[in-house]
C-alpha cells in the first residue's frame, strides 16, 4: 500500500535560521522554496486565508525534510523535551561521521541528550541531539 515516505514536515518560527541549520550544519540542499496560498492549501489544512512558506530540503540519498513557516497563523511550540510524548518525536538521520557532526553542532550551540550508544547488535553508533527550534534528531552511523 505504501510506496515510501515522501517527506517529514517541521513547522518552524524562524525559517531563515532553520534553513541555515539544515543546509549549513547538516548538509541538506534546498530543492523547493515556495509560498503556498489559496483555496487548495486552505482546504487541505482546514484553515482560512493560509499563507505558508514551504522549503523542501534533500539529503544526499534523496530523502526530504519540509520546513513550514506559517505567515498567516502563529506557530505554537509543542516539544516538551520528552522523547516519549505522543506525536512526532524525532527524525533519524544516517550520518557518515557522528562524532564530527555532533562536535560541529555543539560548537553551534546545540546539545546532545546523552552520550553515544552502540546498538545491541553492534552495527550502529547512535545519539540524540536537540537541534534548531528543539527538533530532536537521532543521529545514526553505521559502524
Amino acid at each position: 500500500m505504501i510506496n515510501g515516505v515522501r517527506h517529514t514536515g517541521i513547522v518552524v518560527n524562524d525559517i531563515e535560521n532553520a534553513i541555515k541549520f539544515w543546509v549549513n550544519l547538516l548538509g541538506f540542499k534546498v530543492v523547493i522554496d515556495q509560498l503556498e496560498e489559496g483555496q487548495f492549501i486552505d482546504n487541505l489544512l482546514g484553515l482560512d486565508n493560509v499563507s505558508v512558506r514551504t522549503v523542501k530540503l534533500a539529503a544526499q540519498d534523496g530523502s526530504l525534510v519540509e520546513l513550514l513557516h506559517f505567515i498567516s497563523h502563529k506557530s505554537l511550540p509543542t516539544w516538551d523535551g520528552n522523547p516519549y510524548k505522543t506525536g512526532l518525536t524525532h527524525i533519524a538521520l544516517n550520518v557518515k561521521n557522528i562524532k564530527i557532526l555532533v562536535s560541529t553542532l555543539m560548537k553551534a550551540g546545540y546539545y546532545q541528550v546523552n552520550g553515544y550508544q552502540k546498538s545491541p547488535d553492534g552495527k550502529v553508533l547512535v545519539c540524540y541531539l536537540v537541534g534548531f527550534e528543539n527538533v530532536l534528531l537521532e543521529l545514526v552511523q553505521t559502524i
